[in-house]
């Protein structure tokens, strides 16, 4: 029997249906546990969740209260107390579709897409352990995930596409998965594909490297380029995936072929199966495309990750390698000097893309910073390029390598 309860008469042995609330107002990356220890408990009672569904078929029932005489009030019905966003139809629920979210500038959203990241690196590697250890995967904590990324990119579309390449060097394996999923409900929405789709997008984002939490630890957190015979090792993680996926029920098949094919070129080069053209696809089309991009944009132990300009101008140069239509959707999508970009105006000062203009791609807006004529800092100014009357104009992208620069995410970040 399902019943909604507060986290303050929540005790050991209770088994957690689900958490009322979106995942990111708590550490677990599953709706469902079981309250084994006194540090679980204390963890989702000093969260900001203040309510939770439990189920007393699987665990502990609510302690009866010793100072009363009078007669309990009779149990809800069995499944008559999900929380608000449990998908349960009920004749009380309007089948009205909800109201999307408001437009937010780029540093408001900013810091909320930091905040998925921060929870879905916890996720992600506690996913990966618990595969490891044999157990089941709750999709249904993974789709709170996807959720909150695709309101995000309909708050703002780009905040959440340009947090995905903040990453330290040692938490590429964790955050890359992230970083897919958001890049991927992005493409999927670019695309038109109708909301289970973009759901399913997202899922296939999250998953698409699971067959790497059986790769062996020294291969795949190596600090630097793998050997040939390393590389035949992982090149196994899209079937070892692809056969975990499929020992789980309700698994899309959409998440289970980008599993398995998000390493395959459009020439029929990649692997495992060789596939080429239409015969991938359109999801592990995007996937591929998404799963690259993350790839060369960040940064790894071995190497530096390249400028997002530079990204896809190399991306587009490899023929036969991505669906030519959808990586034109891609870079609409991204801009073609995306958030993040080191570009050179035409007064020969440097800046940072901050944020894009949906109707003029080569018009965003840029945080200019340096002088490359003085070789200097200058006054940080942000500059409207598709305001009326703007006589600067992007005269070429420019590789930070050649510049005294450390970072430029703070530039665009706030960080």
């Amino acid at each position: 029997m399902l019943k909604k309860i507060s986290t303050a008469t929540l005790r050991k042995g209770m088994f957690v249906d689900q958490f009322c609330g979106s995942w990111l107002d708590h550490p677990f990356w599953s709706r469902k546990l079981l309250i084994k220890d006194d540090k679980t408990l204390e963890t989702i009672v000093h969260s900001s969740i203040t309510e939770v569904v439990i189920d007393t078929a699987k665990g502990a029932d609510v302690a009866p209260n010793p100072t009363s005489n009078a007669a309990p009030d009779p149990a809800p019905e069995t499944d008559s107390a999900p929380c608000p966003s449990a998908e349960v139809p009920t004749a009380e629920m309007p089948s009205v579709a909800p109201e999307l979210p408001v437009s937010v500038a780029l540093e408001e959203e900013v810091q909320r897409a930091k905040a998925i990241f921060r929870h879905g690196k916890q996720a992600v590697r506690s996913m990966f352990q618990e595969v490891r250890l044999g157990k089941a995967l709750d999709t249904e904590g993974l789709q709170d995930m996807v959720e909150d990324m695709n309101r995000s990119l309909a708050r703002n579309p780009h905040a959440l596409l340009s947090v995905a390449r903040i990453k330290h060097k040692d938490e590429y394996t964790y955050l890359h998965s992230v970083a897919v999923a958001a890049l991927m409900v992005g493409l999927a929405r670019a695309a038109g594909l109708d909301e289970a789709a973009v759901r399913d997008a997202g899922m296939a984002g999250l998953l698409h490297d699971l067959g790497k939490a059986m790769m062996p630890e020294e291969v795949l957190n190596k600090p630097g380029r793998l050997t040939d015979q390393e590389f035949d090792v992982m090149r196994q993680h899209p079937m070892e995936g692809y056969k975990l996926l499929q020992e789980w029920q309700d698994v899309p098949q959409a998440v289970l072929d980008v599993c398995l094919h998000h390493h395959e070129k459009m020439d029929g080069t990649g692997y495992p199966e060789r596939l080429a053209g239409e015969d991938i696809s359109l999801m592990s089309r995007m996937g591929a495309i998404c799963d690259v991009y993350d790839a060369i944009t960040s940064n790894r132990p071995y190497k530096a990750g390249w400028d997002p300009s530079e990204s896809l101008s190399r991306m587009a140069s490899w023929k036969g390698h991505f669906d030519p239509k959808l990586f034109q959707l891609f870079v609409r999508m991204l801009g073609i000097y995306p958030v993040g970009s080191l570009v050179r105006l035409t007064s020969r000062r440097l800046g940072v893309v901050v944020e894009q203009n949906p109707t003029a791609l080569l018009l965003p807006r840029v945080r200019v910073f340096y002088s490359a004529t003085l070789r200097q800092a200058v006054p940080v100014t942000l500059i409207d390029l598709a305001e009326a009357g703007q006589p600067e104009r992007i005269v070429g992208r420019e590789d930070p390598e050649n510049w005294p620069f450390k970072s430029l995410d703070r530039f665009w970040a706030g960080d």
